[in-house]
């Protein structure tokens, strides 16, 4: 039994005797925590053999195109069945079936790529059994500054990534907490965090740490440098475009859309036009942090 903490979550992996989790699952070591007795984890993912043979009806299928993980989920009388391929068209590497609620899971390796099967999967189940807890698993990157996380949203290829390489190299005392897929959680006690995850990416960012959020940024390529903050609805629409899990499952919809509606309130959200230079990050910076 492996037991592991992201974002404040227990998740629980279990593998039968002769069966080892892949050493290239190094990104969850520093989420790694002891057993907790009494603790009901968020989900527990089974590793095993066979899966049971199910009637399945087909219910969605990704379209990111070249270069993105192919993901077909059905349905069937007892819950759901994904089978994921790191490419499309390439074989599958994993297929698990989940539950109703994504508490329980079991997942068959196939051997093409274990270690790609077994993120996927527990990036599924975290993204859909922590939607009704104030959780948002978001494709952003985020760097922390002054005590604060900050997080930069935005389509693939956009600049991410280097808009907080920008800020690590021109704004002393920015540290990456994570470049891909970094929690967004609304606290009990109506603070906004975030938090680093076991997903990030092609960048090998894997940090157990959390901060309060000091503000979300779009980032936009453009000719020139400008910042606009947004309406709460403006916020909503772009927060909502960054973060996973809102398809194909409505039922689950609520809770996002509860956790969000909150956010814009509580985080203030902008839009970073920009060229990818130190006058951008230094704009941006002044901005938010002021």
């Amino acid at each position: 039994m492996h037991n592991y903490r992201v974002a404040g979550f227990l998740l629980r992996i279990a593998t039968p005797l002769e069966c080892r989790l892949p050493e290239e699952l190094r990104n969850m070591k520093p989420f790694e925590v002891p057993e907790t007795a009494g603790e009901t984890p968020l989900f527990t993912l089974q590793v095993v053999k066979d899966l049971p043979a199910v009637l399945a009806w087909p219910l969605f299928k990704t379209d990111d195109g070249p270069g993105f993980p192919e993901i077909t989920i059905e349905t069937y009388s007892d819950g759901y069945r994904f089978r994921f391929s790191a490419l499309p068209g390439k074989p599958v590497a994993g297929i698990f079936l989940a539950d109703k609620d994504f508490q329980q899971a079991q997942l068959q390796l196939t051997g093409v790529d274990d270690a790609f099967a077994l993120n996927n999967a527990l990036m599924l189940l975290f993204a859909f059994s922590s939607a009704r807890k104030g959780a948002l698993e978001m494709h952003a990157s985020v760097v922390m500054n002054s005590g604060k996380g900050y997080l930069f949203l935005g389509k693939s290829g956009t600049g991410k990534s280097t808009h907080s390489s920008l800020w690590i190299k021109h704004i002393p005392g920015t540290e990456l907490l994570n470049d891909d897929n970094p929690i967004l959680k609304l606290e009990a006690d109506g603070t906004a965090r975030v938090y680093g995850s076991p997903w990030s990416g092609k960048t090998p960012c894997y940090k157990a740490m959390d901060v309060p959020v000091g503000a979300i940024v779009r980032i936009r390529q453009a000719p020139e440098n400008h910042i606009q903050r947004l309406s709460p609805l403006q916020a909503y629409a772009s927060l909502m475009a960054s973060a996973s899990g809102f398809r194909p499952f409505r039922e689950l919809a609520e809770g996002w859309h509860q956790t969000l509606e909150s956010l814009v309130g509580k985080v203030p959200c902008y839009t970073l036009d920009c060229l990818p230079d130190q006058a951008a990050a230094e704009l941006c910076h002044k901005t938010v942090h002021g």
